[in-house]
């Protein structure tokens, strides 16, 4: 699945999501990519019969929760017609999440090293 993936955001500007377990898997995948600053690509959401309504819902509560960041949540884009969808896909400007963007994902740079203040203060 994951040379699927990569395969595909090679070779897209966008995502576009249908249906079905595999899909969602796939779309949260490269959702966690784009906040790690691998690729700033949209996911488009063909809602037809309002069938991301529940997702949608989810994801707009976990970020007023700020549990994801809003460059994690802007990166879904959803549309009732195949025409709204590419329309709203083409227009789509990604904001950067300052924080990813300071992580640098190229080849070569494995070895680096972030550290992570874990400590707990009451």
């Amino acid at each position: 699945m994951q040379d699927n993936i990569w395969k595909m955001l090679d070779n897209s500007d966008a995502f576009i999501a249908l249906s079905g377990i595999g899909t969602l898997e796939g779309i949260f995948q490269i959702a966690s990519w784009a906040q790690l600053n691998i690729h700033h690509k949209p996911i488009g959401l063909l809602n037809v019969d309002g069938s991301f309504n529940k997702l949608l819902s989810f994801l707009d509560h976990v970020g007023k929760e700020n549990f994801i960041p809003y460059s994690a949540r802007q990166i879904f884009i959803s549309a009732l017609t195949t025409k709204e969808l590419i329309d709203k896909l083409e227009d789509f400007v990604y904001e950067l999440d300052l924080v990813a963007a300071q992580i640098d994902w190229s080849e070569g740079n494995g070895s680096k090293k972030y550290k992570l203040d874990l400590s707990f203060h009451l």
